[in-house]
């Protein structure tokens, strides 16, 4: 059988829906959770960013949708823009479907407007948990009648201290339902969150082959702290295409962002303080190439979407693994080439870059770890932002 959505019977105004999205063949994740999920069965599953995981629980999801008028499906993610992302999707899937409707429940836009929007029949709810609460609270949601359950990026909303207002929607559903959960890891805390919300769940978990060519070409260099903005400097000078500076705080985001529009690069920058239209209209803004270079906190790290995102650069380097993980997943999608560049400056994040390429870990004081010491070479073709983006 040829690999494509078809073979999964599903509704022909979904079939032309993905058609037109331009999904020619299920991605290795999405093979593995349609099927199931089309099933009923509850899904734990676990795949690298950018392997299609969006796609694999709205598809059958919406194929039940569409089967069932009468069914509906709340998808909590941790960040606006990955709600934006999804809800986005699922609209796009849905399009045919006049019995279908899709509502965006974040925080950042106006309480009065989801209000109004809440008034009408909705079966397709995305949001952030600490909006969705909310509205549970003021008596302006209900989700008793609730079908299917999608926790996307779990862990990540753990680590964003959403684990009571997640316990408190969960209550609010009703027992029999279909849950798929979804995190970039599967720790302990995460097989015991699964044990509370989920049935007997089929666990999927997606690797990387070792046999699969690696897209992203990483580097790092180890740099003082006083010498970062110089490194970034002669780094925009050597890279082409669109860019991503990663810092660990919005204040440093901002002031970044300043110096460089101070040397003359178009950039702007984005993090958890700007209001969401603001946040909105930079990504958009990035998206459509009125300029090259954002930078970003990790609220950009998941749920960003761009596939002309060629490099990323971390000024300050990640606190975990999986963090490293997800900012450098914004580059190299949908088959392109990427590069992520990463400045270290203590033997910290040394080790913690040993870690995550999976080298020796060497003991405290077993080398000296010098400044400016290059762990590996990179010479990519001339590169200038100052000048418009075109192309």
């Amino acid at each position: 059988m040829s690999n494509t959505f078809q073979k999964y019977n599903l509704p022909s105004a979904l079939l032309g829906a993905l058609a037109r999205m331009q999904y020619d063949a299920p991605t290795a994740i999405q093979d593995q959770v349609i099927p199931i999920a089309l099933a009923g069965q509850d899904i734990l599953g676990s795949s690298k960013t950018g392997s299609g995981k969006t796609a694999a629980f709205s598809i059958p999801v919406i194929a039940q949708l569409m089967s069932n008028p009468e069914a509906s499906v709340l998808v909590l993610a941790p960040t606006r823009e990955l709600a934006e992302q999804v809800a986005g999707v699922m609209t796009t899937m849905v399009s045919g479907c006049k019995h279908l409707r899709t509502l965006l429940l974040i925080g950042g836009e106006p309480i009065g407007k989801q209000l109004m929007r809440l008034r009408s029949p909705h079966n397709i709810i995305v949001g952030t948990p600490g909006r969705v609460e909310d509205h549970l609270c003021r008596g302006s949601l209900h989700l008793r009648n609730t079908t299917f359950l999608v926790l996307d990026e779990i862990d990540r909303m753990l680590d964003m201290g959403f684990s009571i207002q997640i316990d408190k929607i969960i209550k609010r559903l009703p027992v029999e339902r279909q849950t798929l959960m979804f995190s970039a890891t599967l720790d302990r805390n995460i097989e015991r969150l699964a044990g509370s919300y989920l049935r007997r769940p089929e666990r999927i978990n997606v690797e990387v082959a070792d046999n699969e060519v690696k897209n992203i070409q990483e580097e790092s260099f180890y740099v003082s702290e006083s010498g970062k903005f110089q490194t970034l400097l002669e780094q925009l000078s050597q890279r082409e295409g669109s860019i991503i500076v990663f810092v660990k705080t919005q204040i440093k985001a901002d002031s970044l962002s300043y110096q460089l529009q101070k040397e003359h690069y178009k950039v702007q920058a984005i993090h958890g303080g700007l209001k969401q239209h603001q946040r909105k209209r930079v990504i958009e803004d990035f998206r459509n190439k009125r300029y090259a270079i954002i930078v970003a906190t990790d609220v950009a790290a998941r749920g960003l979407d761009i596939n002309h995102i060629k490099h990323v650069i971390n000024y300050d380097f990640p606190q975990a693994a999986e963090d490293y993980t997800h900012r450098i997943g914004r580059t190299g999608r949908a088959g392109a080439s990427g590069f992520a560049f990463s400045m270290i400056s203590s033997p910290q994040e040394k080790r913690l870059w040993r870690i995550i390429n999976n080298e020796p870990v060497e003991r405290e004081g077993s080398r000296s770890f010098g400044q400016n010491t290059r762990f590996n070479q990179f010479k990519p073709r001339p590169f200038n932002p100052r000048r418009s983006f075109s192309n």
